[in-house]
């Protein structure tokens, strides 16, 4: 963020759709953490706030529980500090509905979901299958991510980065998020970008058929078979202080 906020000057904060998560669980944490993104960010709001690593089966209840996170998001969108409110999570399809369950039975509409699309997803646990019909049928903004699994997936070799953007691009996403650590990294996206048409039913049954014995275990997508990727795993205390009673 502190990169970010330097890039940010000189007039392209206004060009950019900006983004950030949050990690706490309850009201005051999670206004403290995006005040403190806002100031590395140097800006005055983000476009899109998102609950960070919505993994665990309570933190839907946390979440919307009576001074949780959502009381904090609710306050920032009404303060102009955020344009739009989602969630982010990686692990489990049946954690993302119980989020989306939890928002409607609250009233609270959920602009954005992020979530792992990718050819060995299709296969296991799958948030494409469970997940993203929902997402379209209500209207909610679908964040791919994790289309090549940080890696992992490229090692089975049995699809290029190429292919597994233009998998992920071929859903309907409203965006697919992908790494740009180097020119090497950048120059492949963009060069998904420019070389994107739109899948025949033909290409996406040939992906899924090549993939499909690889994927049948999850075994190259270990952010949701091991602990390995949860960040507030390893840091529960990002969550600040734990509430599970949910309000009226």
């Amino acid at each position: 963020e502190r990169r970010m906020g330097k890039a940010l000057r000189d007039g392209y904060r206004e060009r950019a759709f900006l983004m950030t998560k949050i990690d706490g669980r309850d009201r005051v944490t999670a206004e403290r953490q995006l005040d403190e993104s806002l100031r590395r960010l140097q800006t005055d709001h983000v476009d899109l706030l998102q609950f960070h690593e919505v993994i665990h089966a309570d933190d839907p209840d946390r979440i919307f529980a009576e001074g949780g996170a959502v009381e904090a998001a609710i306050e920032a969108r009404e303060a102009g500090k955020t344009r739009y409110v989602g969630f982010t999570g990686h692990k489990s399809p049946g954690i993302h509905t119980s989020m989306l369950e939890a928002a409607a039975r609250h009233g609270f509409r959920l602009d954005t979901v992020q979530m792992p699309l990718n050819i060995m997803d299709a296969h296991y646990q799958s948030f494409e299958k469970t997940v993203l019909p929902i997402l379209v049928r209500e209207g909610i903004g679908v964040i791919g991510m994790k289309t090549m699994g940080d890696g992992v997936i490229l090692k089975c070799g049995m699809a290029t980065p190429i292919e597994c953007l233009h998998y992920a691009m071929n859903l309907p996403t409203s965006v697919v998020v992908t790494g740009c650590d180097s020119m090497g990294v950048l120059e492949q996206a963009l060069t998904a970008a420019i070389t994107f048409r739109p899948l025949t039913g033909d290409e996406v049954r040939e992906l899924l058929a090549r993939t499909a014995g690889a994927a049948a275990n999850g075994r190259y997508e270990p952010y949701k078979t091991t602990n390995k990727h949860d960040g507030t795993d390893a840091n529960p205390q990002w969550l600040g202080p734990r509430r599970v009673q949910e309000r009226d």
